[in-house]
């Protein structure tokens, strides 16, 4: 398994990526295609294909902030889950940055969430915040009250937030 850096909207995969994407995540929860596209001028801003015996099986978004990663989204494609798939890309996406924080819906939301909980908890992740308020996306987008979870502790969580509200939905 790798991953393989993707550096342009113009990429083959995108078009791949960004139709799981809108499938996969609510609507509250996503970039319109403009703002998704635009996330290749954003210098912190990495997607990576993520592929497995020559075959793309998902990708990873991820934003290099000050002392850590935040995995903005993080997929494996409909066919490929339930096949370890996703704990293999955690373990490697954490032998490249060993200080990672991601958002996701509360447990007791639905069986989908609990089941997502779970999988993170398994790969070595807390709750660091069940407080947290996802930014919206934009017009017509909701704020969103969301778990953050690491793999680590921050020192000062209140700056750890902010940054991620200020970087990756300014």
């Amino acid at each position: 398994m790798e991953f393989n850096h993707i550096t342009s909207p113009d990429d083959y995969r995108i078009k791949q990526i960004y139709s799981s994407y809108t499938s996969s995540f609510p609507e509250d929860e996503k970039r319109d295609w403009i703002k998704f596209v635009q996330l290749f001028t954003q210098p912190n801003v990495k997607f990576f294909s993520v592929f497995n015996e020559s075959e793309n099986i998902g990708y990873v978004i991820i934003w290099e902030l000050s002392d850590f990663i935040f995995v903005e989204h993080f997929e494996v494609f409909a066919e490929f889950r339930n096949q370890k798939a996703g704990s293999k890309i955690i373990d490697l996406l954490k032998e490249n940055h060993p200080r990672i924080i991601l958002e996701i819906e509360p447990e007791n939301l639905n069986e989908d969430s609990k089941r997502r909980f779970s999988f993170y908890q398994k790969n070595g992740f807390s709750l660091i915040d069940e407080m947290y308020i996802q930014p919206s996306y934009g017009n017509g987008k909701k704020k969103l009250n969301l778990w953050l979870l690491a793999n680590f502790q921050p020192t000062n969580l209140g700056e750890t937030t902010n940054e991620i509200h200020d970087v990756v939905y300014h």
